[in-house]
């Protein structure tokens, strides 16, 4: 762990005299708070350092943030004890918890708890229990739902709050209310433990009293214990400790134990480093040339690592698909590791961490760290530690790797920095990895390369306005050089063809796949070639509908179609995880005549293989690959060519490498467009050029077959191309028409209730008071979009109601409104539907 901050003598002096800390406590609070603690002479807490709280009736969790010899308030209370031995958050990391806190409107300690160790949030848990018994007369006046509440907490002694309101059911509430307020219910704290720590192994050696007895008595030994005599015997032929769950195996627990009450052995314990990258062998990356265009990138980000007060220190570089930014990004970590710098390396899918490890390591051997939610518990914890302690120049990951403690940080890379999924949705603080990561690079004075072939819209903006810098990569980048028939002009990108599908139903042809796909597909496998065919829409079916009456089936949970999957016969609902078996008769008409529709990843596979039934088809989404061992398992027989054929949702649009791949067919590219989204079309474009990108990466020419209901759809038009620019200018332009980001900025508020009239009764009276609150204080450039259904408008069993602020600074009414509890908070959210 992080030892204590030395500080010099007068530091440790005025540090000494401090008798009050500023403490963010692990409790819903406003945003960029703490609580003042006196700290008792027999504590010496740290800035960055875990402390334990009184707050209330409860004890908490918190982080110390400033030690004062003033309180703040007039009363005070005593910390009550501290964790670890030192800090464990650096100054740099408190404040960017500060941002993080105030930017997005969530608790300070919300904030710090994405810097933790894995581990490192301890919550107290609250228990119900039985208080004192009802006398007779008041038993005879408790209500039904009363009498099960006792009875229960009876029967189960200590009982969670959802728990024990689950098992009665209705009335519940207000049961415990009245239970509660009588004493006969009383609510108990329970501190909940660490879940993970250091993997300990307990090994054996000998003794220093048995090194200097056992050569007189070894013989002795061996006539009347020979099991013991020998491992004592190889102990003193090495010294090396022999692991104690080995040598109880080998030579017997009861020989391993009587030496141990002998004192002859001794036991001491060692941490284990549970690394996820043991047991793979990385060999050495052969030297690379690098284009012009690399070459010029790389020094670019070199100078400004140089130069510290080089502006702009934030880098787009939009490179086309296969165009060698990954070999950009290695160049610039090692240049930033020979300034003895550190780095943080990000990728939007924990799919594609291992291909980037892979080049990582065999650059920088022995000096990568990994982070991300498929980790182990228990791997998360050391590596989190080995970065800490500074052991790692490079850590990659995702997301919430922006968080590393990485000390001399000097570089941050973003890969596809246009990808929604840097964007934390479902928990609260719901940053966006890319404001966070400038953020922290302004902290540290590090340097930010953003990288892309189809950058968001907002990135690019900036770029055009002077605040980031843009670095080109217009052309493919080949290693061996072999770049077939293809010349510079082009770009040596895939040839696209765009498919009116509307045109193949007037003319007959009503397959799932166009005469174009076909014919290409033929082709391709013939060659010896391999396929990857695009769909972003998991199952075998999209929804079921009554050809009778026309009611679609929709999940009980939430407002959306569900899923058939024909290889378990059920319907799923994508969002909530329901399943239901597929009803003979229509629930509204009653009518048989119930059908499926539309197509998804299985109903792909399942006519490829009618066509080609020679052939191994792999299919690619979360329903077949959960794990990130699950998707490498499948890459690599995709890589190793048992598998010529691989069908797909988005995941196979995000970077990767196969060059042995020549066709890529989108299947639907409509998917997605109808979304009521500002962002959809720029969505459209980004999906459908990544996607594209994964044909013609090896010497060989690469074809794309774009298949369509709306070929005249501007994003569509301009993905065939591959012209980024030519899409952002008309983007650009629907965008400032709309006064849509970045030309203003969106906070979405949302509500969700299971009472679907109290949910939008409490949207209108907030939207009412908003716009009170806005006409007050004079703030006419804030425009409050709604209230509406949410997409969907019900979710797991919760009516959603929504309300948007839109302005170029929305933030300033909400600090003026109190937006009441239950309300969620999405500061510059990436849906509005």
């Amino acid at each position: 762990m992080q030892p204590p901050i030395t500080l010099g003598l007068r530091e440790e002096r005025d540090r000494l005299a401090m008798s009050f800390a500023e403490v963010a406590v692990d409790t819903p609070v406003g945003h960029d708070r703490t609580f003042t603690y006196s700290i008792p002479p027999s504590l010496d807490p740290r800035i960055g350092q875990l402390v334990r709280v009184p707050f209330g009736s409860r004890k908490l969790q918190g982080v110390v943030f400033s030690l004062s010899i003033d309180p703040q308030v007039g009363e005070t209370c005593d910390i009550l004890g501290i964790s670890g031995n030192g800090p464990v958050l650096s100054d740099i990391q408190l404040r960017l918890a500060r941002w993080v806190s105030s930017y997005y409107m969530c608790s300070l300690f919300d904030a710090v708890a994405l810097m933790l160790p894995p581990g490192g949030r301890v919550r107290q848990r609250t228990y119900l229990v039985l208080g004192n018994a009802p006398t007779a007369p008041e038993l005879s006046s408790l209500t039904e739902p009363e009498r099960e509440m006792l009875a229960y907490l009876g029967r189960n002694k200590r009982v969670g709050e959802d728990r024990l309101l689950r098992a009665v059911g209705r009335g519940a509430k207000a049961a415990l209310r009245r239970l509660e307020a009588s004493g006969h219910v009383v609510r108990s704290h329970r501190q909940q433990g660490s879940l993970v720590g250091p993997k300990l192994r307990e090994y054996t050696k000998l003794s220093p009293e048995a090194a200097a007895e056992l050569p007189d008595r070894l013989k002795d030994l061996k006539r009347r214990a020979p099991r013991q005599a020998a491992v004592l015997s190889r102990l003193m032929k090495n010294e090396t400790p022999i692991a104690l769950a080995e040598a109880r195996k080998e030579y017997g627990r009861t020989a391993i134990n009587a030496l141990l009450d002998k004192g002859w052995l001794q036991k001491e314990s060692a941490a284990i480093d549970r690394d996820p990258l043991a047991g793979f062998s990385f060999p050495q990356a052969a030297p690379v040339t690098l284009t012009a265009n690399q070459k010029t990138a790389g020094a670019e980000v070199r100078a400004a690592l140089l130069d510290l007060s080089h502006t702009p220190r934030t880098f787009l570089m939009e490179g086309v698909t296969g165009s060698g930014k990954t070999e950009v990004y290695l160049a610039a970590v090692e240049s930033c590791l020979q300034l003895r710098k550190k780095a943080i390396v990000l990728v939007p899918e924990i799919a594609l961490t291992h291909q980037t490890i892979e080049r990582f390591a065999r650059r920088f051997p022995g000096q990568v760290a990994v982070l991300h939610s498929g980790l182990s518990a228990g791997e998360r914890f050391d590596q989190w530690w080995k970065v800490q302690r500074g052991e790692c120049g490079v850590v990659i990951g995702s997301r919430s790797a922006i968080f590393a403690p990485q000390k001399d940080l000097g570089l941050i890379v973003i890969d596809e920095e246009h990808e929604w999924t840097y964007k934390q949705h479902d928990a609260s603080p719901r940053y966006h990895t890319r404001d966070v990561a400038a953020r922290l690079a302004e902290l540290t004075s590090s340097v930010l390369v953003l990288g892309s072939a189809s950058p968001d819209v907002g990135s690019y903006h900036e770029v055009l306005g002077g605040r980031s810098r843009l670095l080109r990569l217009p052309a493919r980048f080949f290693e061996n050089g072999d770049r077939s028939t293809r010349t510079a002009a082009d770009g040596g990108l895939a040839s696209v063809e765009v498919v009116d599908m509307r045109r193949e139903l007037r003319e007959g042809h009503r397959r799932v796949f166009s005469r174009s796909l076909l014919r290409e597909m033929g082709r391709c496998l013939e060659n010896g070639f391999q396929a990857i065919l695009f769909l972003n829409r998991r199952g075998s079916a999209s929804y079921m509908q009554c050809r009778q009456c026309g009611f679609g089936l929709r999940c009980r949970r939430c407002d959306i179609s569900m899923v058939y999957h024909r290889d378990v016969d059920r319907l799923r609902c994508h969002y909530c995880g329901d399943r239901r078996i597929p009803p003979p008769r229509c629930p509204q008409c009653r009518g048989f005549r119930m059908a499926y529709s539309g197509m998804g990843t299985k109903a792909v596979v399942a006519e490829l293989s009618k066509l080609y039934p020679k052939e191994k088809i792999l299919r690619w989404d979360r329903d077949s690959a959960g794990s990130p061992a699950a998707h490498e398992k499948l890459l690599e027989q995709f890589r190793s060519r048992e598998a010529r054929v691989l069908v797909g949702t988005q995941m196979i649009a995000k970077g990767l490498h196969f060059p042995s791949v020549t066709l890529v067919g989108v299947v639907s590219a409509d998917v997605g467009l109808s979304v009521p989204d500002f962002r959809a079309g720029e969505r459209a474009f980004q999906l459908l050029s990544q996607v594209a990108g994964r044909s013609g990466r090896g010497p060989s020419e690469g074809r794309v077959i774009v298949q369509t209901f709306q070929p005249e759809n501007y994003a569509i038009k301009h993905a065939a191309a591959q012209d980024y620019r030519h899409f952002y200018d008309q983007e650009i332009a629907y965008r400032g028409e709309q006064g849509n980001p970045p030309f203003s900025h969106l906070i979405r508020l949302l509500y969700a209730h299971t009472n679907s009239a109290l949910c939008e009764r409490e949207a209108k009276r907030l939207s009412g008071l908003l716009r009170e609150e806005r006409d007050s204080w004079g703030l006419s450039d804030i425009e409050i979009l709604g209230p509406t259904p949410a997409h969907p408008a019900r979710l797991r069993g919760h009516y959603r109601w929504q309300l948007v602020l839109r302005g170029p600074d929305p933030r300033i009414l909400l600090d003026k409104a109190t937006v009441p509890q239950g309300w969620v908070i999405d500061v510059d959210p990436v849906g509005t539907a």
